[in-house]
């Protein structure tokens, strides 16, 4: 091997380190993408192994539903606070019910309430699934009657107080109360199909419960659903942890999973 023949080869030596090196200094500096990762409360999925349908926000035909947004809940008063508190305080729920409330109403989207209510009669039922003895038993949503709002204000039944200026201001609509979890026995498809809604971006409580029965009944009623996935918690006991259990069936079932944030940004570029 000549002379000129080393020099040759360790210079292309030298080159191809140079590149090498170049090459790592610009992956460096561009930054990472972000790693695979499964939904939580404030974070969309990424990479999951999971299609992204996507959810667009369009005026006349998107709703926003919130699912039990009622003191029994919400309130650190509330009957369930005890095994709810620390999942709508770690999410922020009751302040981003809100925040969706009011971009809701700011950009004339329509607002549907799914309310629970237990009146006398209902306490005669003969037969309960495991937490409707528990919601039988401890008095949640009790009122005494559906012709009557006697004891209604201020009651576990009631809505929370700040919420109260939209879901009390004419335009959003009440629904009959649901029974159990889902809105097969209320009127809510009723009246978001006489409204002309097809979309439906959804949130409330109870995550794994009222929220995630809505969001399978209003699927397989035809409607597109979203779920804002840190306007929603569950209870948390020793042995379970309903809010966890709900993140799943949303993730695999809605069209979309996200937070609020990112909602509320979709909402105002749909609307402006």
């Amino acid at each position: 091997m000549t002379c000129d023949t080393i020099t040759r080869q360790r210079l292309a030596a030298a080159a191809l380190a140079s590149v090498a090196t170049i090459a790592l200094t610009v992956a460096s500096a561009v930054p990472a993408t972000a790693q695979p990762r499964a939904v939580s409360a404030t974070q969309p999925p990424v990479d999951d192994g999971l299609p992204m349908p996507g959810f667009d926000v369009e005026p006349g035909r998107t709703a926003l539903v919130i699912t039990d947004p009622q003191n029994d809940f919400l309130s650190p008063d509330g009957v369930t606070w005890g095994v709810v508190g620390e999942s709508i305080t770690a999410n922020r729920t009751v302040e981003n019910i809100e925040n969706l409330f009011l971009a809701a109403d700011r950009h004339g989207m329509p607002i549907f309430i799914s309310p629970h209510y237990y009146f006398e009669h209902d306490h005669r039922w003969q037969f309960e699934g495991t937490l409707e003895t528990l919601m039988h038993g401890i008095g949640m949503f009790d009122r005494p009657h559906a012709l009557t709002l006697e004891g209604f204000a201020g009651s576990g039944a009631d809505w929370l107080e700040r919420y109260k200026p939209i879901i009390e201001n004419g335009r959003t609509v009440v629904t009959s109360p649901h029974k159990v979890y889902g809105p097969d026995s209320n009127d809510l498809v009723l009246q978001l199909r006489k409204a002309g809604i097809s979309k439906v971006i959804l949130g409330g409580m109870s995550s794994n419960l009222c929220t995630e029965s809505h969001m399978r009944a209003l699927i397989e009623a035809g409607f597109e659903v979203m779920v804002v996935t840190d306007a929603t918690a569950g209870a948390i006991t020793e042995h379970y942890d309903g809010y966890a259990a709900s993140l799943v069936n949303f993730r695999m079932i809605a069209s979309k999973v996200d937070n609020t944030a990112s909602t509320l940004r979709s909402i105002a570029t749909a609307y402006e």
